[in-house]
C-alpha cells in the first residue's frame, strides 16, 4: 500500500486504486490518461489503455492495486517507460504518454506501445512479488522474458529475438518464444513472475 500526503497539490492514480483517505480530498477522472481528447485518441488507436484520477486535497491518501509491492521511481528529468497496468500513481507534475515498443506488445497482447513518464519527482509502479532492478551496461546487455518485464529507464536500447526460454528448453514451451534484448546504460525491472502471454509459453 502507497501512503501520499497530499498538502494543497494533486497526485495522479489509477482509476479505481484509492482505498483510503483522511482529510478533505477531490477526486476527478481524467480522460485519456491525463493527457486530453489527443491523448485519448492515442491510447484508443495503441491499444495502451490507462484510466487515470487526479487527487487534490489536505490530507493522506492510500493507493494500492490488488496486493501488489509497490516501488517508488525517482525521475530527475529522465523518462521512464512502463507496462501501463504496472502504472499505480505519479507525481501530478510529472507528464505520460505512450511510445512505440515494436513486437514486444503483440507477444504480451498489451498492443505494440508503452507507457512513458517523465520529468521531475516520483512515480509509482506495481510488481507481482518484489521487483529487481538489473542494471544494463555496454558490456552486459540484459535479456528478459517479456512476461516478467515492468519497466525500463535510462539510455537503453530494446531489440525484440526469438529464442529458447527454460520452458521451452524443459518441453513445456507451447510455441516461438519471444525475448527482449536490452543494450546501452540504464536500469531495467523485472517482477518474479509472467503475465499471461498470446504467444505462446514466453
Amino acid at each position: 500500500m502507497l501512503a501520499v500526503d497530499v498538502t494543497g497539490d494533486a497526485v495522479k492514480a489509477k482509476n479505481g486504486s484509492m482505498v483510503a483517505y483522511d482529510g478533505q480530498m477531490a477526486f476527478k477522472k481524467l480522460s485519456g490518461g491525463g493527457e486530453g481528447i489527443r491523448g485519448m485518441v492515442t491510447r484508443r488507436l495503441t491499444g495502451e489503455q490507462m484510466t487515470v484520477m487526479e487527487v487534490r486535497g489536505q490530507g493522506t491518501c492510500w493507493f494500492a492495486d490488488r496486493a501488489s509491492e509497490i516501488n517508488l521511481v525517482q525521475l530527475q528529468g529522465d523518462k521512464l517507460y512502463v507496462e501501463s497496468s504496472n502504472l499505480l500513481a505519479t507525481d501530478a507534475g510529472l507528464r505520460t504518454g505512450t511510445s512505440f515498443t515494436g513486437l514486444r506488445g503483440a507477444t504480451q497482447g498489451n498492443g505494440l506501445f508503452t507507457t512513458t513518464v517523465e520529468g521531475h519527482g516520483q512515480a509509482a509502479i506495481t510488481s507481482d512479488g518484489p521487483a529487481v532492478v538489473l542494471r544494463v551496461s555496454p558490456q552486459y546487455p540484459l535479456i528478459v522474458d517479456p512476461g516478467a518485464y515492468i519497466a525500463h529507464q535510462g539510455d537503453v536500447r530494446q531489440s525484440f529475438q526469438s529464442g529458447v526460454t527454460f520452458r521451452t528448453f524443459m518441453g513445456e514451451g507451447g510455441g516461438e518464444a519471444f525475448q527482449i534484448r536490452f543494450e546501452g546504460n540504464g536500469l531495467v525491472y523485472v517482477q518474479p513472475s509472467e503475465r499471461n502471454t498470446i504467444a505462446g509459453d514466453v
